[in-house]
Formats: C-alpha cells, structure tokens, sequence
C-alpha cells in the first residue's frame, strides 16, 4: 500500500490507509493480519510516534469494519456472513497502538449503531434502554426523567417538544466517577441533542425533507459513545457527566405551535416561531441543568443543529462556537489528534441580538436567514451561565457520509465526535 507524499504525511492519514486495507482484506476473506510499518513510517523524514500511528490504524480499521446491514432480511439473501481478523504487529508500541485504536473505534461503532437503529426501533424509551445497559455494563451511573418527573424538573423543552408523540421524552444523564483521584474536581459536562426523529413539527418538513431524520439524533449518539469511551478505554481523572435531551419531534393535536412561548428553568422565556427549530429547545433544559446542578468545569455540546453549518462548512469541517481560549485550544487540539475537523464560527452581542422576541425573551429561529449556522449557537448563549466554559459543536454536515469515504462506507454515520471527546479528556 502507498502512504501519499513523505512531506505531507501525517500519523491521521493511516485511517484512510485502513480503511483501504480492510476493503481489501473483506475481498480476500482473510482472517489474520500483521500490520509492519515500523520502516515506512521511519522513511517518512520526519519523528512520528509508532504509538499514535498504530492507534489511527486501529481506528480506521475498526471503523470500516462495523457493518450496516442488522436489518437485512430474506429479500435478498440477507447479511453476508462475516468472519473475524486478527491483527498484529511485531512492533510492541504500534501494536500497544493499534489495540487502543480499534477499542476507540467500538465505541464510535456503539454510537454509529444507535444512529443507524430506525425510529420505529430507536425511540427516547430504546436510548434510555441502551443507556442503561451501558450503566449496567461499565459501572456508570445512569438516571433518567420521563413523565412527571421532567414536569417537576422543569424541562420545559422537552416536555413542548416531545407532547405531539406516543412515544414520550426523557433527559438521561450517564456519570463517571474515577476510581483513583480527581473525585472531588469539578467534571466535565457533555450534551448531545438527541431527537430520535424530526418530522419538523407542525413547521413540517417539505418534499423528501424528513428522510435521514432519524440521525437527528448524533449529537446524543456520539455523546453516548464518548461516555462508552470514557468507561472502557479513557478512564480519565476528571469526573464526567452527560446530558442526552431525547424527544421525538412529531405532529398530533397535542403539538406545540408557532406563537407558543415556553418559560425554561432559569427565566427565559422563549416564543416559538418555528416548530423545525426544536433542538435548540431540547438543548436549552439541558444546558440549564448542567449550569445550575452540575458545577461544570466545562461544557461541550454536540448536535446536528442547522442546514445553515452545511451551507458554510460542507461535510469538512463541524462548526465550532466557543469563546474561552482554554476550552477551545482543548477541542482544537483533541481534534488534531481525531482527524474530526472544527472550524471556530463568531460570537457577538448583534447575533444575540438577531434572536429578540417582541412578545418573549427570544425567539427560537429569526425568519432572517443571514448567519444562520449562529443564531443557533446565540440561542443556546441564552442558556449557560455567563463566565461558564461552553463550546457548542454543529456537526449537521459531519455526522454522516452520503459515499465511501476512507474508513466510512456510504450512506453510514462516521460516530463524529466520539474519538474527539475521548481524546480531550485523556489529555487532561
């Protein structure tokens, strides 16, 4: 195989090198393989650290590796059978490398899975289900509001958001707790937007809007799978907690409508103006939560957020709105080392602005479509305590792949997010 040009190489272009060669090793059917780069990479005329190398090669390995095809049937023969790979090397750093990689790599698949599951399978009850499971299976502690208790909890979001469905909202809230030191430090908090399916409301999406909705919820997915990281590969000092708002954003004559004002926990009172912005609404009870309980040392939050990141960004870079130098060199640099691309997006007192209400506080969408990838991001501003680290990530453009893509097949989820969060909180 060919590792492109000395000059450019970098350890991150070994995820698309196995990518290629798992594609390679699924057409010969072999069932072991010794990966030997030591000389390669030494040719390479620049330091590269076997360790990292051989982690990105285990990544993109396990990564094209996981397949998409649970909901086959017995139309068309069904799934192809699979065998197992063994993979090795005799360099004991790669190979120490290499294991890490393909365990990151599972548990961007648990979240790569989640997202895959149709919202027929995967309501708020189903990710609570898996939450709980994963609590179950790593130690994490898992609680969950539904019902009367997010009245009581005042989750105001969710329950608006949600009330059109059968099948009912819930905020899941997944913690880790080091065995070692770092108890009493203050943790870090993770928020993943989590709607199992977005028809839009009754701002109802139109044409062939709704098909892939049911991956409105990777932000969630990939929060989820990070916290699967933490649990099984990371273990970091610092105490963790995440935050999935999970709703179902449906159309009955329990929905909520255009002209509704929502009062949240902290004061806000928000007037809707467009029921196809709903996440922002879930992700406000969410932030509110970690602000006021969870005595955040920082706050990242991830969602497919807005059409309006894609329009700027493509599918090469996730939007990245975050006004605290520490936090943001964290994310930047946990990205570095992920290959997930970010892009630092503006924050300013005008785009604030933009989202006033006549009647409320603020509005959840302006009709305006200029800077539309931040007035989400200036929504959400609303809802964290000032002074609070807070990075907000829009992955709507990265959070799937429509073709083949080194390690990522078509059409799959690419668990965006997963490995960057892993990686931050390992560096701390």
């Amino acid at each position: 195989m060919g590792l492109g040009k000395k000059d450019s190489f970098g350890s991150g272009d070994l995820r698309n090198v196995a990518g290629a060669v798992g594609r390679r090793l699924a057409v010969t059917k072999d069932e072991q393989v010794s990966i030997e780069l030591g000389g390669a990479l030494g040719a390479a005329g620049k330091r590269v650290d076997l360790a990292s190398a051989g982690s990105a090669f285990g990544e993109g390995l396990g990564l094209v590796g996981y397949p998409f095809d649970h909901f086959k049937g017995t139309g068309n023969g069904g799934a192809p059978k699979r065998g197992t790979l063994s993979v090795n090397s005799s360099d004991a750093a790669f190979a120490s490398g290499l294991a890490r990689g393909l365990a990151l790599a599972e548990s961007a698949n648990f979240a790569r899975g989640l997202s895959h599951t149709p919202p027929n399978i995967c309501t708020p009850a189903f990710v609570a289900e898996q939450a709980q499971k994963l609590a179950r299976k790593t130690g994490l502690k898992c609680t969950v509001w539904k019902g009367e208790t997010l009245v009581k909890e005042r989750f105001e979001g969710l329950i608006n958001v949600g009330k059109a469905s059968e099948n009912l909202p819930c905020m899941i809230r997944l913690e880790y707790k080091p065995k070692g030191g770092g108890r009493s430090s203050k943790p870090a908090v993770l928020i993943g937007k989590t709607m199992t399916y977005d028809s839009g409301g009754l701002s109802l999406k139109i044409n062939n809007g709704m098909r892939g909705m049911k991956r409105d919820k990777d932000g969630g997915c990939a929060v989820i799978g990070a916290m699967h990281a933490v649990a099984t590969v990371i273990k970091p000092r610092r105490p963790v907690v995440a935050l999935l708002a999970v709703a179902e954003n449906s159309i009955s004559d329990e929905a909520y409508r255009p002209d509704d004002v929502i009062t949240y926990r902290n004061g806000v009172t928000v007037e809707v103006t467009n029921t196809d912005a709903e996440g922002r609404l879930v992700l406000a009870d969410a932030l509110c939560w970690a602000c006021e309980k969870e005595d955040p040392a920082y706050i990242v939050d991830l969602a497919t957020l807005t059409g309006g990141v894609v329009t700027a960004l493509g599918s090469t870079f996730a939007g990245m709105f975050c006004e605290d130098d520490g936090l943001r060199g964290k994310i930047e640099a946990a990205a570095g080392v992920s290959g997930e691309r970010v892009w630092r997006l503006p924050m300013h007192q005008e785009y604030r602005d933009m989202m006033k209400s006549s009647v409320a506080d603020i509005i959840n969408s302006n009709p305006n479509r200029k800077a539309h990838p931040i007035q989400g991001a200036a929504f959400l501003s609303f809802f964290v305590t000032p002074g609070t680290a807070w990075c907000h990530l829009d992955i709507a453009g990265v959070h799937a792949v429509e073709g083949d893509s080194g390690p990522f097949v078509k059409e799959s989820a690419t668990g965006w997010g997963v490995r960057l969060l892993a990686e931050m909180l390992e560096a701390e």
